[in-house]
């Protein structure tokens, strides 16, 4: 007799704990298999430590190959689910394509960043909830200090040193509490301009920090904030952003190169596909974590809507505590619906407080409903974290004890690009890859703007709406229920309308020279600076103006000919479709070789007419594809640029 066959999707805190417990029960009884689009479990909590600086990258990874035996681990995103003939298309990590059948289906795809209606955030802001996202912030919150330390106007400086954090619940509190440490050390070593200092903002349309705490950890959080320097604003969100800052609800303008978005999470929109009744986007379920009507179904974490038998009439919230149980729930009634368990078990389960870490020796936490604060309350927190992460322990422990008698240190690595992580997006687990479109392009749309208008802004809030802040993504700030992160098992593609967010600095262009339009998202074909492609046209060493003097007028100008790149003209010849580039193998020789004329493929194309024995170039910027985009006319990603930087701009991120 054949073994089942169980497919579980996403590899978060639901669908890790569920792979490791069926493992244990079925005892090889079954084929498992894991879709997931990393090869690894992100213990979400301590990240914002990662983009401190205090704990290196992998310190919060447990490897899936290794910590699950038994289980086969596929790599790769959803795309369709076929109840019918139970099968699953999925799509690799290279845009491979595969499928999956399966006799039980558990769905524990995670969430998505929440998007609201506020103009510039999609472009000009990032999410925390991936490990790109925070590898991203400590490059981006170091480059900001070393380059406020070598600016010559005070007004660059402070805007550079302005880090504004959008929603007070345990992910954005952590984020300002860690970051202000972060950047108080790192100008200890690059002094700034005399009397100042890097300046943390933490916004929230709520009355206080923390709202879902009780008002005495609230309070302990809001107080140890404000002593270290974060400015802390309650009913206050942001407006609009733009590449120069953000406009506040107040009407105040605060200049800054940092938006860090944390203000919540929504289900992950694959489960909206399956046409199964939903509640505020989430997949109902029974108490068992069954889909009513589909006995091979069952959903848990933030993508199931599960019945809270301790508060009847509600739904568990979207915490990690919650999906690191529904997990185990889940695997205990699937193994019983194949006859490899005992019975069935409706999910229960109580809170036992919360912890938040707030940096060095000071926390907030209510273990058991007891109240404690500074360095008991650390103390509490840090075990907490080593006892429920799956692995790493000793490494996680030795980072902590390090920290604590060396100094940190803050170094770019620039692994991470801006347009990399954009905060539109529905894998943040997975930077952007150039030429590769994201997951779901047709549904990454729901995930933009205006997609949190019915439902999820029903608070008519943009620090904590929809779900209370207990479920915003990657809050290290774990209620003994880990709330401090919601359960998350993918990454996300970022779709038309992601607009490629950046941490403003990074849009930087050399003083002078004008903005071309903002690349549009995904879908995109490699940079024309990159291998293959024309050389990007917003880079310094284009070549010269075919309009200045002594030279023909621009090609795809009312009296020039037509760009070779474009439609009607010949193709450009360093692509497909044209000659080989001449320095290229079975081309001719570089003709700026010695014997041979100036080379036609270097950055600007042929020398201009106006240069001594040059022709015009004919791929120059003007006539070939816009900045940033492919000969095919499909835009590449990157930072968007700004028309207003200082000198020193050129030297941020690229």
């Amino acid at each position: 007799m054949s073994r089942p066959r169980i497919v579980i999707i996403g590899a978060g805190f639901a669908g890790y704990r569920t792979a490791r417990t069926l493992s244990r029960l079925t005892r090889g009884r079954a084929h498992i298999t894991v879709l997931n689009p990393t090869d690894y479990f992100l213990y979400l909590p301590l990240l914002p430590q990662v983009a401190a600086g205090i704990l290196e990258p992998r310190r919060v990874t447990v490897s899936l190959s290794h910590s699950l035996p038994d289980v086969r681990l596929v790599l790769g995103e959803a795309e369709r689910i076929d109840l019918d003939d139970r099968t699953l298309r999925y799509t690799g990590p290279e845009g491979e394509e595969g499928t999956l059948s399966y006799d039980r289906l558990v769905l524990a795809a995670g969430s998505v960043n929440k998007l609201l209606p506020i103009p510039g955030v999609a472009e000009h802001a990032h999410g925390f909830r991936g490990l790109p996202e925070a590898l991203y912030l400590r490059d981006h919150v170091t480059r900001q200090v070393e380059l406020a330390a070598a600016a010559d106007d005070a007004g660059t400086c402070a805007a550079r040193c302005t880090f504004v954090v959008v929603g007070a619940g345990y992910t954005g509190t952590e984020v300002a509490a860690h970051g202000q440490m972060f950047t108080d050390a790192q100008v200890r070593k690059h002094p700034l301009r005399q009397g100042m200092r890097p300046r943390w903002m933490l916004l929230d349309v709520a009355p206080r920090v923390l709202p879902e705490m009780d008002e005495k950890l609230s309070a302990t959080a809001g107080r140890v904030l404000r002593q270290r320097g974060v400015d802390v604003r309650m009913g206050t969100s942001v407006q609009e952003a733009t590449p120069e800052g953000v406009v506040l609800t107040d009407g105040e303008f605060v200049a800054t190169r940092t938006l860090v978005w944390c203000v919540g999470v929504r289900p992950d929109p694959l489960v909206e596909s399956l046409g199964l009744p939903m509640e505020r986007g989430r997949l109902l379920v029974d108490p068992h974590l069954r889909v009513p009507g589909r006995a091979e179904l069952f959903a848990c974490g933030d993508v199931a809507a599960v019945p809270d038998l301790e508060n009847p009439g509600s739904y568990t919230p979207m915490t990690a505590q919650h999906a690191w149980r529904h997990g185990k729930v889940a695997a205990e009634n699937v193994a019983a619906s194949l006859g490899l368990g005992g019975a069935r078990k409706p999910y229960r389960h109580r809170d036992l407080g919360f912890v938040v870490d707030l940096g060095g020796a000071k926390a907030a936490a209510n273990p058991l409903g007891v109240s404690l604060s500074g360095v008991p309350a650390g103390a509490v927190t840090r075990g907490y974290h080593l006892a429920a992460m799956p692995g790493n322990r000793v490494r996680v422990a030795a980072d902590w004890l390090l920290d604590a008698v060396l100094p940190r240190q803050a170094v770019q690595l620039g692994l991470v690009r801006s347009w990399s992580v954009p905060l539109d997006t529905a894998s943040p687990e997975v930077a952007r890859v150039p030429g590769r479109p994201g997951r779901r392009q047709e549904e990454s749309a729901r995930s933009g703007p205006g997609a949190a208008l019915a439902a999820d802004t029903e608070d008519g809030g943009s620090g904590t709406p929809g779900e209370p802040a207990k479920g915003q993504p990657g809050s290290g700030a774990v209620e003994l229920r880990f709330e401090s992160e919601t359960a998350k098992g993918r990454p996300a593609p970022g779709g038309p309308g992601t607009g490629h967010a950046q941490w403003r600095t990074e849009a930087d262009t050399p003083k002078g020279r004008p903005a071309p339009p903002t690349p549009t998202p995904t879908s995109a074909e490699p940079t024309g600076n990159r291998p293959g492609g024309e050389p990007a046209g917003n880079q310094p060493a284009a070549e010269p103006a075919r309009n200045q003097p002594g030279g023909e007028p621009p090609r795809n100008q009312p009296g020039g000919e037509p760009a070779k790149g474009q439609p009607g003209g010949e193709p450009a010849k360093s692509q497909p479709g044209g000659e080989p580039a001449k320095s290229q193998p079975g081309g001719e020789p570089a003709k700026n070789q010695p014997g041979g004329e100036p080379a036609r493929n270097q950055p600007g194309g042929e020398p201009a007419k106006n240069q001594p024995g040059g022709e015009p170039a004919g791929n120059r910027p003007a006539s070939g594809p816009s900045p940033g985009g492919s000969a095919a006319g499909h835009p590449a990603p990157g930072p968007v640029k700004r028309t207003d930087a200082p000198d020193d701009s050129s030297k941020g991120d690229s």
